[in-house]
């Protein structure tokens, strides 16, 4: 039986609509962040009001704080995942419309305005995560992320450069009124998306979409060790590209353009194209194959940048290492994606998958406070050698647990019951026989 072609994975109704429901998630964020600072700055807001603005992304970093609801509660239309999307896209087209209505005259009212729409775009983040994870078969899972991610990209892309470009033809207003009709893409997307095959299972009360999404997790064997592995996978890649943008411009010496054009430009097709190539790898290597092959990719990625701050200003080899930093960059999230994704149980995936992808971020945070500090004492040399170094435990520890995860490749550990997998006392048990 020979592997799916590219463009039969696309024809693909349940991998096709990820693109569009991507390019939705990934929309509203910078219509919240840096477009949304460039309209202030641009109308003479004064900076400390524009300091507070940063404020309104908080409900990115605790999302997962109201994902149980998303789990317990089924809107009476289009079902769980569905439903509850096609209510957070709506909100955010009435509210980035009335953004560009109120506009930066009233900026005490746009910024309400900004933090409901960041709200909704987070809780629009939950339920689309929760649905790809719930609607993509196991073979489909690494495809599938990669098509979300170049969605989720070209939205980040339409909502932040495009929308700028736009502001200084038509003016700021039109230009959020645009906004808000493209989320129509993901609205329409959503009506025609199909429902997932697997029997959603409901929690019974809010408390037991608290609690047993937990209880759950932390019942299968080896928990622990896979949480350190959803923590520590992307922590090296995340310590390069800290301060990738202050070394081409401080370290070796390229203009601002310069950076722009190529560390912005070219990473940003080489990621989507790694995205997509790890995807589509991923169908041949398994899951576990192409967290490892992916992942050295990544910690060997990092060495390019440390021959540029050996080397010196040169352009070709800014190039490549761009190039090559970003590729296995996109190669890696594909996979650990798909990761997250079978990790978790079909009844909360809303809550699980929000838990694991705040425990992510919580590893690409922690690295960026020390990294200054530690290129003033090492210098960048030897800063990109220690993020390659920063890469082995995730490796060793993913290594480790080469059992469980190539079972893993199966499908949702609570899908298939397996023993070694739930134990006994496990919440999932408990759900079954209450």
């Amino acid at each position: 039986m020979t592997s799916p072609t590219l463009v039969e994975r696309l024809a693909n109704r349940r991998i096709a609509v990820m693109l569009p429901l991507g390019f939705s998630s990934g929309l509203p964020l910078a219509l919240t962040a840096g477009t949304l600072q460039a309209w202030l700055t641009v109308t003479g807001v004064d900076l400390k009001t524009i300091g507070l603005f940063t404020l309104v992304g908080l409900p990115y970093t605790l999302k997962f704080l109201w994902s149980p609801v998303m789990d317990r509660f089924v809107p009476p239309w289009l079902g769980r995942r569905r439903g509850w999307m096609v209510a957070a896209q709506s909100a955010l087209l009435a509210g980035i419309l009335a953004m560009g209505i109120t506009g930066t005259e009233s900026p005490w009212t746009l910024a309400a305005l900004a933090m409901l729409v960041a709200f909704m775009s987070a809780s629009q983040d939950i339920v689309f995560d929760a649905y790809r994870a719930d609607v993509l078969h196991p073979p489909e899972r690494g495809f599938g992320a990669a098509v979300s991610v170049t969605g989720y990209r070209i939205g980040m892309l339409a909502a932040g450069a495009v929308a700028l470009i736009m502001a200084e033809r038509i003016g700021w207003r039109e230009t959020y009124f645009a906004m808000a009709a493209l989320m129509a893409v993901g609205l329409l997307t959503t009506l025609i998306s199909p429902e997932p095959a697997v029997p959603m299972q409901v929690p019974r009360s809010l408390s037991d979409a608290v609690w047993l999404p937990l209880r759950e997790f932390f019942g299968r064997t080896r928990a622990t060790e896979l949480l350190l592995v959803v923590v520590l996978y992307k922590v090296g890649d995340a310590l390069a590209g800290a301060l990738s943008t202050a070394f081409l411009i401080r370290g070796v010496g390229f203009s601002p353009t310069e950076v722009g054009l190529v560390n912005k430009g070219l990473g940003l097709a080489a990621t989507i194209f790694g995205a997509l190539v790890g995807g589509a790898a991923m169908t041949r290597l398994g899951l576990f194959r192409s967290l490892v092959v992916f992942g050295v990719l990544q910690a060997v990625s990092n060495l390019s940048f440390m021959v540029l701050a050996w080397s010196g200003k040169s352009y070709p080899l800014m190039v490549g290492a761009v190039a090559i930093e970003n590729l296995s960059g996109g190669m890696g999230t594909a996979a650990f994606v798909a990761l997250m994704m079978s990790l978790c149980d079909h009844r909360f995936t809303a809550t699980q998958f929000a838990l694991l992808s705040a425990l992510a971020a919580v590893g690409r945070v922690l690295v960026g406070p020390p990294s200054g500090y530690l290129v003033q004492q090492v210098g960048w040399v030897t800063f990109f050698l220690i993020t390659t170094l920063a890469a082995l435990p995730g490796l060793w520890l993913l290594w480790r647990l080469r059992d469980p995860l190539t079972r893993q490749e199966m499908g949702p550990l609570a899908e298939r019951g397996s023993p070694a997998a739930v134990t006994p006392s496990s919440a999932g048990e408990t759900a079954r026989t209450a």
